[in-house]
């Protein structure tokens, strides 16, 4: 059985971070282990408190990690302090870390900045280059690009800027926009774009963390960049149209849907 491995905060609601990770990971008959970055008090209307994991204990975490089950890929998460990238990345480096999938989480959904302006060119200085992939959203790569996204075309030459300073394949996620759930790949000079119809379903409390994590999955399970972005956008399309309703807010997604589609087959 292959290993995935999340570095991220853990949701105590259970939508976004690390449990959705392991959800994810465990939907897809993988072994799923984690290192929590930070602990969030949060449900579906907000978060409301963080207690952020200390560079020496998470490093005990990813020492435990790698030197036992080593992970056949990593998904990296949401990481806000500038000690604990460096105690990421020297881990990666460490342990030569293979097919490392970066969520680059910088801006919420409102829109709001997430990550100190030193912190983000750390992300950018010392994880992006470890990575086979990152995943940013429109405002994330807008950040990374340092300009505006407001067409398929601006998403093409946001890319193309955040590449050049990066060598692994950039997915920038089209999510935002209000029709279409259309990625752009670019890798290795070339765009490609992943086609998909929006799902009609307000709750998508997590969205981000599971796609990344998908990917992840599908890259352990021995598949390229183009099918496991395929793969991982076929599950989320699932989790979304089974049409979860929970909490006050917006709410998680059905991770577990392939049981139920599993079950009514027998």
């Amino acid at each position: 059985m292959q290993a995935v491995l999340t570095i991220a905060g853990s949701d105590s609601s259970g939508g976004a971070g690390i449990q959705a990770d392991i959800k994810t990971i465990t939907a897809h008959k993988l072994y799923a282990m984690s290192a929590v970055t930070a602990l969030t008090a949060q449900n579906t209307t907000g978060v409301y408190g963080v207690q952020e994991s200390s560079p020496e204990f998470l490093e005990k975490q990813l020492d435990c990690i790698f030197t036992d089950i080593f992970p056949d890929a990593v998904k990296i998460g949401m990481v806000s302090n500038i000690c604990l990238m460096e105690t990421i990345a020297a881990a990666l480096k460490k342990y030569q870390a293979r097919n490392v999938v970066l969520d680059p989480v910088m801006v919420s959904t409102s829109g709001s900045r997430l990550m100190a302006d030193d912190a983000c060119e750390t992300l950018m200085r010392i994880l992006l280059p470890l990575a086979a992939v990152i995943t940013p959203n429109i405002p994330e790569a807008e950040v990374l690009s340092g300009m505006e996204i407001r067409s398929p075309e601006d998403m093409e030459r946001a890319a193309v800027r955040i590449a050049e300073g990066y060598g692994g394949a950039v997915l920038i996620k089209g999510g935002h926009e209000r029709n279409t759930a259309n990625d752009l790949l670019y890798e290795g000079g070339a765009s490609r774009w992943f086609y998909g119809d929006r799902v009609d379903n307000d709750n998508t409390h997590g969205t981000g963390c599971t796609l990344s994590s998908a990917i992840a999955c599908n890259l352990a399970m021995g598949r390229g960049i183009d099918d496991s972005i395929r793969q991982a956008k076929k599950y989320i399309s699932g989790a979304l149209r089974a049409n979860l309703n929970l909490g006050q807010g917006s709410g998680p997604l059905d991770h577990m849907y392939w049981l139920t589609i599993q079950r009514e087959q027998q």
